[in-house]
């Protein structure tokens, strides 16, 4: 039970060791306080009060008589601060088995110490208020804003240092590494024509497949061959070719450098005295920047290739008239706009698969997320760029 129903003194043989004894009355329940309540004996104070009302235990409120606990004081005969704290303890585990606690006896100046032990005790904080909806909402806003344009000044920086080496090369063509160059042009540009090729092939048909229900409607089938040609010369070829290789090999540029961050070989090339930007970065950019106008141009053939073979098939158009309606739709400024195009796009997406790479953390879980924010920052940032330049081609009447 939470109150012993026995009696409780000191044990010890000084006659002014402290001592607490319960008695339960028909209207309340009795404590006696005894002795020498000072710092000397808080252990042994402390100990007796544990045994007598031992923690977490309760007893029923219609077992205690009354519901009242009366603390008798008039045995003490000394009382400190510590004392003092001791006897507000009791009272607290007596106010937790629902007993309503008073006090009896004691000086004057006993009354005055225990009342100013009382305030000074330290009080639980208020707790915390909870956050508010809104202002967190606000909150994580504002981080995500102040991440993006920390991200973006890095990378605005990190594109300076490319330049800068790229004109330093210029100016010194025995620090370009061919040897690197001519393997990442292979990787990024012969081994993505497959996949180039395929799809900018579907697509050129689908093109003209869905052009082709909507352009009967009207008995302008042969319209079909101003429609691929404009929008894969301007924007499809161009446009899936990027998002491609920023799958592909901006990806791969991050998964590469980002490993030679783990491993620490990008330390050991600076203990080396070599720039990582000119050893790693500088190659990559070349051969994107070489090979995506090249990979623009072969899918700009096969998308017309698709698109007049679907012409063929379902509105039996042969290729002198796709072709001779192709003439007449495009110009040369359809080709040069993409092509144009492919450069900045190449520039981006090698710099931010580069970059990506190289700010990643020593741990393999950074890598891979630096290799996603890659790919999905490239392609963010080919499409935003595409739009400009759709934009502005427009304005100056291409």
């Amino acid at each position: 039970m939470g109150v012993r129903h026995h009696h409780e003194e000191a044990t010890g043989t000084s006659p002014d060791s402290p001592f607490l004894r319960l008695e339960r009355k028909s209207d309340a329940i009795h404590l006696r306080l005894g002795g020498r309540w000072t710092l000397p004996h808080a252990a042994t104070i402390a100990g007796r009060i544990a045994r007598l009302l031992p923690d977490g235990d309760r007893e029923p409120q219609q077992e205690l008589p009354g519901g009242r606990a009366l603390i008798m004081l008039d045995g003490l005969e000394a009382l400190d601060t510590t004392g003092a704290f001791l006897i507000l303890r009791l009272e607290e585990r007596l106010s937790a088995r629902g007993l309503s606690v008073s006090r009896k006896g004691g000086t004057p100046a006993w009354s005055e110490l225990l009342a100013l032990v009382a305030r000074q005790r330290p009080q639980e904080p208020p707790p915390l208020p909870g956050p508010i909806p809104l202002l967190s909402f606000v909150e994580d806003i504002g981080r995500a804003t102040v991440a993006i344009l920390h991200n973006f000044g890095m990378l605005l920086s990190f594109f300076g240092a490319v330049v800068w080496t790229w004109l330093r090369g210029l100016f010194h063509p025995r620090r370009l590494r061919l040897v690197p160059l001519v393997y990442h042009m292979e990787r990024a540009g012969v081994r993505a024509m497959p996949i180039v090729g395929l799809i900018s092939f579907l697509i050129g048909a689908v093109v003209v497949n869905q052009g082709a229900v909507q352009l009967e409607k009207f008995g302008a089938e042969i319209l079909v061959s101003d429609l691929v040609g404009i929008a894969v010369l301007r924007e499809l070829g161009i446009l899936l070719t990027a998002v491609i290789l920023a799958g592909r090999s901006g990806s791969a540029f991050t998964a590469q450098i980002g490993s030679m961050v783990l491993n620490e070989e990008v330390d050991a090339l600076r203990t080396m005295g070599l720039d990582p930007v000119e050893v790693l970065v500088l190659p990559r950019v070349l051969a994107l920047l070489i090979t995506l106008p090249l990979l623009t141009f072969y899918a700009d053939i096969l998308g017309l290739l698709g698109g007049w073979l679907m012409a063929l098939v379902s509105l039996d158009i042969d290729f002198l008239q796709f072709t001779t309606r192709l003439q007449e739709a495009t110009s040369w400024h359809d080709f040069a706009i993409g092509i144009i195009k492919s450069a900045f796009f190449a520039v981006i997406i090698a710099v931010v698969g580069c970059f990506h790479g190289l700010v990643v953390a020593r741990n393999a879980e950074s890598v891979g997320q630096h290799t996603t924010a890659s790919v999905v920052e490239a392609i963010f940032m080919v499409i935003v760029l595409d739009a400009f330049f759709a934009v502005f081609f427009t304005t100056i009447g291409w």
